[in-house]
């Protein structure tokens, strides 16, 4: 599995990635009267995400009977400052859930056509815009090729990680590669894609993404502690979780804090929100339940495309917004990575049960080795779907118990 090639993206919908293990697709259980949520299991959890290198790990779950919080480890390596479970931290591509929000509330005002062509909206700024729509930016069906793709983006990066793109720069490098596929003829994560719809919603309302967050979206919702860092988290201080690069290479795991670098900037519309387990929590609660815009919108989002079958999630892709089909149960949600954080948001489909969490270090190799291995097989195909079957109230299959304890 690559790392740096595909962040934001390329576990995808970490969330419920253990679908690779099983493909197993079940019910939710009942929203009432289930089991508590297992407090053993989670602190085995943490436990093995600790081990597997994130400095620390935070959950939230509310399983339609309780809402059970857990935070072990550190916020902050160089005070020691623990993690708490009301920190905030990078919440990386669950920000396309928000973005996409966005661009449905101005479908609601009759500012934005699903199935209008980015070339009405940005003439002359897209290869082929006539024939992308803004349906295919927000479902990855654009073919356009992502900017993280590119070899040479984190290596630039990682060279001066100060650096703040503008979007200009971020399109400059996505367009000086082929496009995946034909607009429409496949399926293909590209943060490229959600850069657009920044640019569309930032020309259209005159407004940055960071004010049209907080005016739309965290303020109708009480979110108190979720913005669009612009360029950076601006308050990395008591509250805050700092994110760690971490390289295994080198046997002993070595920590690059990356809290300070502008997620703003590289992530913008596909990758900025900052926020908190509770705060995310409301937000998909509110997506799902219709809060933020018409129930038609609603439908639009929920309308999936399939993934491909080469892919290790089973599901689809709606308006940035996957349906997975977990070891557990159909669940829909985001996943999240920046150069820090791994984190995971789902939801059953009425949004009444959630599940949040957070890891603050993500592999900095962009090849595999044995530490991210243990990585992924602790925190992707373990931690992940744990959670989630919490949630849902199902018995942890056998294999994702495997995956988590490294056997």
């Amino acid at each position: 599995m690559t790392n740096k090639a595909n962040i934001f993206g390329k576990t995808a919908l970490v969330l419920a990635a253990a679908a690779a293990l099983t493909g197993v697709a079940a019910s939710p259980a009942a929203a009432t009267g289930g089991p508590r949520v297992d407090d053993a299991l989670q602190r085995e959890v943490a436990q093995h995400v600790l081990e597997a290198g994130p400095p620390g790990y935070l959950a939230r779950i509310d399983n339609g009977r309780q809402v059970y919080t857990l935070a072990r480890g550190v916020a902050d390596k160089k005070t020691g400052r623990p993690i708490k479970a009301t920190d905030q931290f990078e919440a990386g591509s669950n920000t396309k859930t928000f973005t996409s929000v966005l661009a449905l509330q101005q479908v609601d005002r009759g500012r934005l056509s699903l199935d209008a062509p980015v070339e009405k909206y940005l003439p002359g700024v897209v290869p082929n815009g006539k024939n992308i729509t803004v349906r295919r930016l927000l479902n990855h069906t654009s073919g356009l090729f992502s900017y993280t793709g590119d070899e040479n983006f984190f290596a630039n990066m990682a060279k001066d990680p100060q650096h703040v793109y503008t979007d200009a720069e971020l399109l400059k490098i996505a367009f000086k590669h082929q496009p995946y596929f034909a607009p429409g003829k496949g399926w293909q994560y590209s943060n490229t894609n959600y850069t657009l719809l920044g640019m569309i919603l930032q020309k259209q309302t005159g407004k940055s993404m960071a004010t049209l967050v907080q005016e739309r979206i965290a303020g109708p919702l009480g979110l108190e502690d979720t913005y669009y860092a612009d360029p950076r988290a601006t308050d990395t201080g008591e509250g805050f979780a700092h994110g760690y690069a971490i390289e295994f290479a080198t046997g002993k795991p070595g920590y690059t804090d990356t809290s300070s670098w502008p997620i703003g900037s590289w992530g913008g519309a596909a990758g900025a929100i900052v926020t908190t387990a509770d705060d995310l929590s409301t937000f998909l609660s509110g997506v799902l339940q219709g809060k933020l815009f018409s129930a038609a919108q609603l439908t639009q989002m929920k309308t999936t495309v399939p993934l491909p079958e080469a892919f290790p999630i089973k599901g689809g892709y709606g308006l940035g917004l996957f349906k997975t089909d977990s070891p557990c149960g159909t669940v829909w949600g985001h996943g999240g990575d920046t150069m820090g954080h791994h984190s995971t948001a789902v939801a059953t489909e009425d949004g009444r049960r959630t599940a949040v969490t957070d890891s603050t270090g993500e592999p900095l190799e962009a090849t595999e080795n044995a530490g991210v291995k243990r990585y992924y097989e602790a925190l992707v195909f373990g931690a992940d779907a744990v959670t989630t079957c919490q949630m849902l109230g199902r018995p942890v299959p056998a294999e994702v118990l495997a995956s988590l304890r490294g056997k």
